[in-house]
């Protein structure tokens, strides 16, 4: 009888589930992925709602506060950030990061990231940028995609390697430069190399000139949580010295997330 009662029941959680907030956020999402305002038509394009549907949403999001009509065109207004900033201030791994990479940051003078793994894509939560950093535009929200970027290749590392096979089949990977690994079997030897080494690189992959080496955050119990990065001009430091020198210096910071965490 017991493991009756633990059963899910299937019915219970449909009616519990709520549609319209499924198209709330999709919508507010699809502003992202367009990186700029949507008409109705676009937005339906992108989050596969009818027009009728994305209508009701986005004027309802309009009425809250969160999103402004412009003529035929929609906007995410202000308000919007109220989302991120609930899960940066709530969430025990971005509470503790900022100050950690922080101090990472101002002794290698190089860019430190932490990011979390979102689907496809390494999401950064938490970053210092350090005033001579190569990479403009990268700040908290920015997706990578997993397949080229050392914060994602740490992320993947711990999933069975069938698993990572069949996500990576499932999903385009483009040449973001012309160093970019986008066949299977040079992918999933970056990801291994994880595991032996315990850190992963990205060198020009995702932007000519940047190379970034990761390592993974784990809490006390040892549970992999996050991938901290430091970025470095490809002038400043050969692959050689990232290793040598950025290495010890993520050890240490990762020390530091385990012993918070």
């Amino acid at each position: 009888m017991v493991a009756q009662r633990e059963q899910k029941d299937p019915v219970k959680e449909e009616k519990e589930y709520v549609m319209g907030l499924e198209k709330g956020l999709a919508i507010v999402e699809a502003f992202g992925i367009a990186k700029g305002p949507l008409t109705l038509t676009q937005a339906a394009e992108i989050t596969g709602h009818t027009k009728a549907a994305v209508r009701r949403s986005l004027l309802t999001l309009c009425r809250l506060g969160y999103a402004a009509q412009d003529g035929r065109q929609f906007r995410l207004a202000p308000r919007s950030l109220r989302l991120g900033h609930a899960y940066v201030a709530s969430d025990p791994l971005t509470k503790v990061a900022q100050p950690i990479l922080e101090m990472t940051s101002e002794r290698t003078k190089e860019s430190a990231s932490i990011a979390v793994l979102d689907a496809q894509d390494a999401v950064f939560v938490a970053r210092s940028t350090h005033r001579r950093s190569l990479s403009s535009g990268l700040g908290v929200g920015v997706r990578l995609p997993a397949y080229a970027s050392a914060t994602g290749r740490v992320l993947l590392s711990e999933k069975p390697p069938a698993e990572v096979e069949f996500m990576l089949n499932r999903m385009s990977r483009p040449a973001l430069t012309p160093h970019t690994r986008t066949a299977m079997t040079g992918i999933m030897k970056e990801i291994a190399r994880v595991r032996t080494h315990g850190y992963a690189i990205s060198d020009e992959e995702l932007e000519i000139g940047l190379r970034s080496i990761a390592v993974p955050i784990r809490t006390g119990r040892g549970e992999l949580i996050a991938a901290m990065s430091l970025s470095v001009a490809t002038s400043r430091m050969t692959r050689e010295q990232v290793i040598e020198k950025l290495v010890p210096e993520l050890e240490t910071a990762r020390r530091t997330f385990a012993a918070l965490l």
